[in-house]
C-alpha cells in the first residue's frame, strides 16, 4: 500500500510539473528566424507567463496544416506576406475576427489597397513590395548591367545568372508572380516569367534560397520580397535591391485562426505586433520591413534612405487585386511547376539554343527562314500553355478550387498537370531543334 501511495504521489507530481499549454501561443509563419526570434524574445519579455512557439512552414504548407488540424487543436496565429493566402483561409472559414485588437493609428489604405481586411478577418502587420535583389560584386565581375526592371533579367547576357523559386514553395514568390501577371496581363506576364525562369540557374526549395544565393554569390540576381533585399543590404552584404515600376505594395498580414487552443493569448500576440514596440522591431537591420504605422508615428526611428511605402505605392503601375489572385491561386502554382520547376533543364536548354542561334546569325536572324524558325522556337518556349481566356474561365478555375481529397477532382487536376508537363517537354525539345536548324542556315 505504501508503495502504491508513493507511486501515485509521484505520478501526480509529474503531472503538476508538466508544462501547461494554457500560456502557449503557436504561430504558423513563413518568416525567417531573424524576424521570428526577435518577436519571440520581445513578446515573452512583455508578457511573462506566455510562451511563443514558432511553427515555420512555407505559406502553402501552412494553409494545408491549418486545414488538416481539427478545430480545438489548431495554432493560434497565421502570419505571412501573401494576402491571397488569407483570402483562401477566409474562404474556407478558417479565420476568426481579430479587428478588436487593431491599432487605430494604422491608416486605412496604402495607395488604393486596404491595409486591414474590411471584414476584420486579418490585419496588416507590415507592408511589402516586390523587386530584384542583385549582388554588386557579381554583376561587376560578369560585366552585367544593374537590373532596374523585370525585363532586364530577360536579356541573353543574364542566362544562368538568375536565382528563382516557385510560387508553390513560397507565398512571396506567388505574390511576385501575380504582380507581374497583373501588371503585364496574363499572356505577356507569363512570357516574362518563362523567359526569366529560362535564365535561372536553379529553382530554390524555399523563398530565402534566392537572397541567400545572391548574398553568397551563387546567383547574380533574383526576384524577392523587399525585406529579403533590404535586410541583406542593411546587414552589409554586397547587394542592392530595386523596386521595378511593376511592383505592388501590399500588407503582410496576421490573423487569428478559427478553432485555436488559446484564442485570448493569440490576440495578445497580434496586438503586440501592431503596437509601437512591435512596429519598431521591423526596422532592425536584420529584419528591415516596412511598418504599417505611418512614418510620422515612428519619428526618429526610420533609418536614413529607408524606402517610403507611400511613395512606392504612388509610383507603382500595379493596383494589386487579391481577389483575382485568390481565384487562380492553385492554377498559377500548378502551371508554373509543370512548365518551369519540373522542366527547368529543358527550359534552360531551349532558351540557350535560341540565344546561341541569335548570336551566331547576327542580323541574319532577323529575316528569311532563320527568322521564321527562331520565332517558332520562341513561341514554343515562352508562350504559356494556358492562355488568358482559359485562365479566366470559371469552369476551369473551379477544377483547381475543388476539394483535393475528392477522387474525381484529384483525377482531373492530375490529368491536366500530366498534359501540361508532357506538352512543356515536347515544346522545349522542339524549340531546341528549330533553333539549331536556324543556326545551321
Amino acid at each position: 500500500m505504501h508503495a502504491m501511495r508513493t507511486a501515485l504521489a509521484g505520478a501526480l507530481l509529474a503531472v503538476c510539473a508538466a508544462p501547461s499549454l494554457a500560456g502557449t501561443v503557436t504561430v504558423i509563419t513563413s518568416f525567417p528566424k531573424d524576424l521570428t526570434q526577435a518577436y519571440k524574445a520581445a513578446f515573452e519579455k512583455a508578457n511573462p507567463g506566455i510562451t511563443l512557439e514558432i511553427l515555420n512552414k512555407n505559406t502553402v504548407s501552412g494553409i494545408a496544416y491549418v486545414r488538416e488540424t481539427p478545430a480545438g487543436q489548431r495554432p493560434e496565429v497565421f502570419w505571412a506576406s501573401a494576402p491571397d493566402a488569407f483570402e483562401v483561409l477566409g474562404r474556407d472559414k478558417l479565420l476568426a475576427k481579430s479587428s478588436d485588437v487593431a491599432n487605430k493609428d494604422v491608416p486605412d489604405k496604402i495607395g488604393n489597397y486596404p491595409i486591414n481586411d474590411p471584414g476584420g478577418m486579418y490585419l496588416g502587420q507590415a507592408l511589402a513590395g516586390y523587386g530584384i535583389i542583385y549582388n554588386t560584386r557579381y554583376i561587376a565581375a560578369h560585366k552585367l548591367p544593374a537590373p532596374v526592371e523585370w525585363k532586364d533579367l530577360l536579356a541573353p547576357q543574364w542566362f544562368g545568372h538568375v536565382g528563382i523559386t516557385s510560387p508553390s514553395r513560397s507565398g512571396t514568390m506567388h505574390l511576385t508572380v501575380e504582380t507581374i501577371l497583373q501588371g503585364e496581363g496574363w499572356d505577356e506576364g507569363w512570357r516574362t516569367l518563362l523567359r526569366m525562369s529560362g535564365n535561372s540557374s536553379a529553382v530554390t526549395e524555399r523563398s530565402f534560397g534566392v537572397p541567400d544565393g545572391v548574398n553568397n554569390g551563387q546567383f547574380g540576381a533574383g526576384p524577392v520580397i523587399d525585406f529579403f533585399g533590404l535586410s541583406s543590404k542593411y546587414s552589409k552584404f554586397p547587394v542592392d535591391f530595386v523596386y521595378p515600376s511593376e511592383t505592388a505594395i501590399v500588407p503582410a498580414n496576421i490573423a487569428l485562426i478559427e478553432g485555436a487552443k488559446n484564442t485570448e493569448e493569440g490576440k495578445k500576440f497580434i496586438a503586440f505586433t501592431l503596437s509601437q514596440a512591435g512596429q519598431e522591431l521591423l526596422l532592425e537591420p536584420k529584419i528591415s520591413r516596412l511598418p504599417v504605422l505611418p512614418y510620422s508615428a515612428l519619428a526618429g526611428k526610420i533609418p536614413p534612405g529607408y524606402p517610403d511605402p507611400a511613395e512606392i505605392a504612388k509610383r507603382s503601375k500595379v493596383q494589386f487585386n487579391a481577389d483575382l489572385s485568390q481565384t487562380r491561386y492553385y492554377v498559377v502554382q500548378s502551371l508554373y511547376d509543370q512548365t518551369v520547376t519540373f522542366r527547368l533543364k529543358e527550359l534552360q536548354a531551349a532558351s540557350k539554343a535560341i540565344y546561341d542561334a541569335e548570336a551566331k546569325l547576327g542580323d541574319k536572324a532577323k529575316s528569311g527562314k532563320p527568322a521564321e524558325l527562331l520565332e517558332q522556337a520562341r513561341k514554343l518556349t515562352w508562350t504559356p500553355l494556358v492562355d488568358g481566356k482559359k485562365a479566366a474561365d470559371p469552369a476551369f478555375l473551379a477544377i483547381f478550387a475543388g476539394n483535393k481529397k475528392d477522387a474525381a477532382v484529384n483525377q482531373q487536376i492530375t490529368q491536366l498537370e500530366g498534359e501540361w508537363n508532357g506538352r512543356a517537354r515536347a515544346n522545349y525539345e522542339e524549340a531546341v531543334k528549330l533553333a539549331r536548324q536556324a543556326a545551321a542556315l
